[in-house]
């Protein structure tokens, strides 16, 4: 690590002034006394090379090398409620088996909960190479201090290389505490993930809204954790005979202490989720008015399909949130997408591209939305929809009766 290091005591007002003078960003500050340097440096090291010699040192600090060799094997947290096993649990489980195959490591999985035993069986249908199971009581709810112990014991255990984790709700509140708990990295919400020979793991996500594409490793920590969103990833198919093993692990329960009592648990109504539609059209900038929102709601009915929107849709109040696909939104996965009026953007693209088939219709010939679609129309979607609905209802046999979905009462 580089930093800059201030002798406090050979700082006066005239060489706190040189200093401030040879900045270029203005990041060095003088009050009370004190010489300080703000989080605008860009660490030229100017003021070392022509300030007062000695008050500001330049320093490198040796970075502690991890033994990578102490660790082995990919971890995939099983995320559940109540013992059953969320679908983004077995999308990682065929990230990890591609990964470890790169490495020849195992593929783990740790299973904590209450009465899951029988549960983690179905895990062996999907090639894991060991289960391990925390089956408590105090584990029956999820507890941060509890769920967050029982991580650790695995951990200093096992000594996994590489912990993936989905980005559910209970997911993105457990990773960020098992990577403070053991100061190593943690990437949150990757879209493309690899690994090196020597078991770095390259971890790649949309950065700065989406205008870059971060490449992010930790070479010098262990283990290495991150998180995935549901649809991202494909499953492995389920095969009829297991394999791999479940061992079922033991440790204090006074560890599982904690400050939270869980006095009820009240199921919500289940509500529609888009991530689980095969069939979605979106609506983009080009719909004009909220009216004009039924070519979307249409077109997904005579498809017999969702629709959903891009974010300005959800700021403008013509759609709900839970429609919005995209990096701020949901991510989706679906047989067939239709984009309407859509550029193309990397925060909306990284929540669909994983599509079986892309159909996009755009006037603008150069949209970046062609780019990732497997078919498209070039054309303003008040032509080209209003046809295409006719043609599917001519197809399909059907009438011109009005949508299922009702048009949303704008905030406006």
């Amino acid at each position: 690590m580089k930093k800059l290091i201030i002798h406090q005591d050979l700082v006066n007002n005239e060489i706190a002034e040189k200093l401030m003078k040879i900045c270029p960003f203005g990041s060095i500050e003088y009050k009370n006394g004190n010489l300080d340097i703000n989080a605008g440096c860009k660490m030229c090291r100017l003021c070392v090379k022509k300030g007062p010699k000695g008050v500001i040192e330049f320093v490198e600090e040796q970075v502690t090398q991890v033994d990578k060799s102490a660790y082995r094997g990919i971890t995939v947290y099983v995320d559940h409620v109540g013992g059953e096993i969320h679908p983004v649990t077995y999308e990682l489980i065929g990230k990890a088996k591609e990964l470890a195959a790169k490495v020849n490591y195992p593929v783990y999985c740790i299973f904590l909960g209450y009465q899951i035993l029988d549960k983690a069986e179905e895990l062996l249908h999907y090639g894991v190479d060991e289960v391990f199971v925390y089956d408590y009581k105090e584990l029956e709810h999820f507890r941060i201090e509890p769920y967050t112990a029982a991580f650790e014991d695995f951990i200093n255990n096992i000594k996994p290389s590489v912990i993936l984790v989905g980005a559910t709700t209970i997911g993105r509140s457990l990773a960020p505490r098992i990577a403070a708990r053991f100061r190593t990295g943690l990437t949150a919400d990757f879209t493309v993930l690899d690994i090196k020979e020597n078991t770095d793991l390259i971890q790649i996500r949309p950065a700065f809204g989406g205008n870059i594409m971060a490449k992010i490793v930790t070479p010098n920590s262990r283990p290495q954790l991150a998180t995935v969103r549901y649809k991202i990833m494909t499953a492995p198919a389920r095969t009829e005979k297991t394999s791999g093993k479940i061992t079922v692990c033991s440790m204090d329960v006074d560890k599982f202490k904690s400050n939270v009592d869980v006095i009820k648990v009240t199921k919500k109504e289940p509500e529609e989720n888009i991530s689980e539609a095969e069939i979605i059209v979106v609506a983009g900038r080009a719909i004009k008015t909220q009216k004009d929102m039924s070519l979307a709601y249409e077109l997904a009915e005579v498809l017999g399909g969702n629709f959903a929107g891009t974010r300005p849709m959800v700021e403008a109040g013509w759609i709900d949130a839970k429609r919005q696909i995209g990096l701020s939104g949901r991510t989706v996965k679906p047989k067939l997408i239709i984009t309407l009026g859509i550029s193309g953007a990397v925060q909306f693209t990284a929540g669909m591209k994983s599509a079986d088939y892309i159909f996009a219709i755009n006037k603008d010939p150069k949209a970046a939305i062609f780019n990732v679609a497997h078919y498209g129309i070039i054309g303003d979607i008040y032509e080209v929809v209003p046809k295409l609905i006719e043609n599917i209802k001519q197809v399909k046999g059907l009438t011109g009766e009005l949508p299922k979905y009702a048009a949303p009462v704008s905030r406006n």
